[in-house]
């Protein structure tokens, strides 16, 4: 899955979506760290893999565009490493950071398969009510998370399962939650002076 707006046309016009962003180097031999947007990293960044690069958008615009060849990817704890054919020396990897990772997009194999370009702006509904709006989408090895600032502003971060996500609907801009009691206050920031959450929508004060 990719970030907001990041499905554009490669060199050739074919679509292609972002797959990870570079950051600092990682050692002497041109490894570096990225920020993964893809919820198969282990099948984006296989030995060989060849990616689109292109620099970082927006002000301050960094890194470089061509193509890079993945020879390596690896876990260091939470944050992926990869090392490239084309970069072989630290000076090289610092010169990729900020270069945002572009591929064709996932074969979607079922009616589940969302991009997070496709959930970022829909309206969040719960009994027919909007109660807020989705920002982002938080990828994992076990579950992803989509992230919803909550009228009010306070931000939630959702189970994307079936039981607490049962539909989505990109055509009518809105995406349906049934969420247990207190999911979408629990990450809130608003207490009051006693320390109790402040009751998010739909609740009872």
């Amino acid at each position: 899955m990719s970030q907001p707006g990041d499905q554009s046309p490669s060199v050739d016009g074919t679509e292609q979506v972002r797959v990870a962003r570079i950051g600092k180097p990682h050692g002497i031999r041109g490894e570096v760290t990225v920020q993964v947007y893809t919820d198969e990293p282990q099948e984006r960044f296989v030995s060989g893999a060849v990616l689109s690069a292109r620099p970082g958008g927006g002000a301050g615009a960094a890194g470089r565009g061509g193509q890079l060849t993945v020879v390596r990817a690896r876990w260091n704890k939470d944050i992926l490493l990869l090392s490239f054919d084309e970069v072989l020396t630290r000076n090289q990897a610092e010169e990729l950071r900020g270069t945002e990772l572009f591929a064709a997009p996932e074969a979607a194999d079922d009616d589940d398969a969302w991009y997070e370009e496709d959930l970022v702006g829909l309206a969040v509904l719960v009994d027919g009510q909007e109660v807020g709006t989705v920002t982002g989408l938080q990828t994992g090895d076990f579950q992803d998370l989509l992230q919803i600032e909550v009228q009010g502003g306070a931000e939630a971060l959702v189970p994307f399962v079936d039981e607490i996500v049962p539909e989505v609907d990109p055509e009518s801009g809105t995406i349906t939650l049934t969420p247990p009691p207190g999911l979408l206050t629990l990450n809130g920031p608003d207490e009051d002076a006693a320390g109790g959450a402040t009751p998010g929508p739909g609740e009872p004060a």
